[in-house]
């Protein structure tokens, strides 16, 4: 949820794979991307908090990143989106990047970057529970439910576990936040399927990505962080994980994404989703000296594995 992984159609417009498919070579570097510098955000986040505001700094990034892909696709001939698909727009990047992106900028304030990215990595879990639990949602099969049992209690333990000197991992706050944001993002991602969407992805992507950061703006102004915004205070670290976050995550990242729906299949591309926890702890504990307890190493791996079960039972949704 640090990074742009907004909710798009794989059958959107994006651009044509000639017939004898893209080199090799092209597709293992989108992989290499989506991996390392979406794993990467949650490091990119903690830095730039340090001396920006986390809702301003998010919001920041989005409304930039947004702004320059709306501007792109709109010189490229992408069609003007209406009224139905700025109303989805404001209501997926309210969810998605409002509550679920900014509830994990604003937690990392005191949780551990990669024991942030373990337990955003449960969202899988929490959209399929939403979507179980839904009017005519989809009932899970027994393999699913042990997947989300074993998940569960993956997040339970890390939010319940303490340090090696007996301090809490997770503040209770930031864990009430934690596991609000991953309900929006379960939330927002099942509105994305039916909500009605432009024909160009990244249009709709741009749209969402500037909905979504202005009311993190808007909800860090009501919070009053623009009082404790000193832009003479913020340090060149926090300043250029800033630039990284906007151009590199958001634009970068999710462009490889887009492209990787369109020449892989979905069931590789959502790999990413237990392969950026992995990264994220480990640039944690390498550049910034985070401690990993073997609670948290313990109950990562069951909300790894339970993330790995249930996107390997899953049928793609309709």
């Amino acid at each position: 949820m640090s990074s742009p992984s907004i909710t798009v159609e794989s059958s959107a417009s994006l651009p044509e794979v000639g017939p004898s498919g893209p080199p090799f070579s092209l597709i293992i570097a989108a992989f290499a991307a989506v991996y390392l510098i979406w794993g990467s955000t949650y490091l990119g986040i903690r830095l730039a908090i340090d001396s920006i505001p986390p809702l301003l700094m998010a919001g920041s990034r989005f409304v930039i990143a947004g702004g320059v892909l709306f501007l792109v696709m709109r010189m490229r001939g992408a069609p003007r989106p209406d009224w139905d698909h700025w109303r989805g727009s404001i209501i997926i990047g309210g969810l998605l990047l409002m509550a679920g992106n900014g509830g994990v900028c604003w937690a990392q304030q005191t949780v551990p970057s990669g024991v942030a990215a373990l337990i955003v990595a449960s969202v899988p879990l929490w959209i399929m529970l939403v979507d179980w639990l839904r009017p005519q949602g989809l009932r899970p099969t027994r393999r699913v439910v042990a997947g989300l049992v074993i998940g569960m209690t993956g997040v339970a333990v890390i939010i319940l576990g303490r340090g090696e000197l007996g301090q809490r991992v997770v503040e209770p706050m930031a864990a009430l936040v934690l596991v609000g944001a991953n309900i929006c993002w379960a939330l927002g991602s099942i509105y994305a399927r039916h909500a009605r969407k432009p024909s160009s992805a990244l249009l709709g992507v741009a749209m969402q990505m500037l909905c979504g950061g202005g009311l993190q703006l808007l909800l860090g102004l009501i919070l009053g962080e623009a009082q404790d915004l000193n832009l003479a205070a913020i340090t060149p670290t926090s300043a250029w994980a800033f630039v990284y976050l906007t151009f590199i995550g958001s634009l970068v990242g999710f462009t490889a994404y887009i492209w990787l729906l369109q020449v892989s299949t979905p069931a590789r591309v959502s790999t990413h989703a237990y392969v950026n926890p992995l990264v994220a702890v480990l640039l944690g504990s390498w550049f910034l000296h985070e401690p990993i307890s073997q609670n948290v190493i313990i109950a990562g791996a069951l909300v790894l594995f339970s993330v790995i079960l249930i996107t390997r039972s899953s049928p793609s949704p309709k």
